[in-house]
């Protein structure tokens, strides 16, 4: 079952999605809705209230969500209680809420969406945009993202079709590409920025990008000149590639003075940037 999880933005608030290729279903995360609609502290508290209500009433659509793993807080997979676009509008109407008619219209846009980018690949780049442009990135950096997504794409199918497995050997050989240019594993990367569940790509500076983008470039030319057959050589062509990037790194720093790798965070960033605008 292929499974793709976005984060969609609703008034500048996250709620997780699955979009489950097989059924054509987007799956949205019953909790995230509920503070989107109630703004409540206790979401999981308001949603078992809300199940036990339902279930008083004769109600079935409690017994017949299901649950599908999506990312926490701690940046693990835990089973999450969903609901499908039709049934999220059922439970909508029992969640009093200023918020519920726009929200609806959202959720039909969402769908709407999906489908059209099903039939047009392009338009998911310019939803992506949006999405960037609303949490408050700048458009030069989005540019270096949207571009980034490309690259790493490009890296994927090169290791699919060398016969790698997505899951634990993807991670594994993008762990030694940022350990080889950037001296730091993926957690260690994340730890230094104060990341959790946030996607570390969306917390570099635009330098931080390009030289990922080098080394996961660079990783994808090597292997696709020296055709590695095993897992063991894709890895020692992953190192290769990151060590491209390593050395312009090197080089960058040696010029300037200043670490490529810091704590800058897509959060102190963006209130660097507003903090330099208002005071204009």
């Amino acid at each position: 079952m292929k499974q793709q999880d976005s984060i969609k933005i609703f008034e500048a608030k996250k709620v997780r999605t699955l979009w489950i290729e097989e059924q054509e279903k987007w799956y949205f995360s019953i909790i995230d809705v509920i503070v989107v609609l109630t703004g409540s502290p206790r979401p999981r508290k308001y949603w078992n209230a809300l199940k036990t209500k339902l279930k008083s009433e004769g109600s079935e659509l409690s017994h017949n969500l299901g649950q599908l793993k999506m990312k926490s807080a701690d940046g693990k997979n835990y089973l999450t209680d969903v609901a499908d676009t039709e049934q999220l509008f059922r439970l909508i109407q029992s969640i009093p809420s200023p918020k519920a008619e726009p929200f609806k219209l959202w959720l039909a846009q969402i769908a709407s969406e999906r489908l059209d980018e099903m039939q047009d690949p392009e338009l998911s780049i310019d939803r992506a945009l949006e999405q960037y442009l609303q949490l408050g990135y700048s458009e030069n950096w989005i540019n270096q993202r949207l571009k980034s997504i490309e690259i790493r794409k490009e890296l994927t199918d090169e290791w699919k079709n060398r016969g790698l497995k997505e899951g634990a050997q993807f991670a594994t050989l993008t762990d030694i590409i940022t350990k080889a240019w950037a001296d730091k594993t993926t957690k260690e990367y994340k730890i230094l920025k104060g990341l959790k569940k946030e996607n570390l790509r969306d917390n570099m500076t635009n330098t931080e990008l390009i030289l990922n983008m080098l080394a996961e470039a660079s990783t994808k030319d090597i292997s696709q000149a020296v055709n590695p057959e095993t897992f063991e050589e894709s890895k020692k062509v992953a190192k290769q590639g990151g060590n491209v990037a390593k050395v312009a790194r090197q080089e960058l720093e040696a010029k300037t003075g200043k670490k490529v790798v810091t704590s800058l965070n897509a959060k102190s960033t963006l209130h660097l940037k507003s903090n330099n605008n208002s005071s204009k």
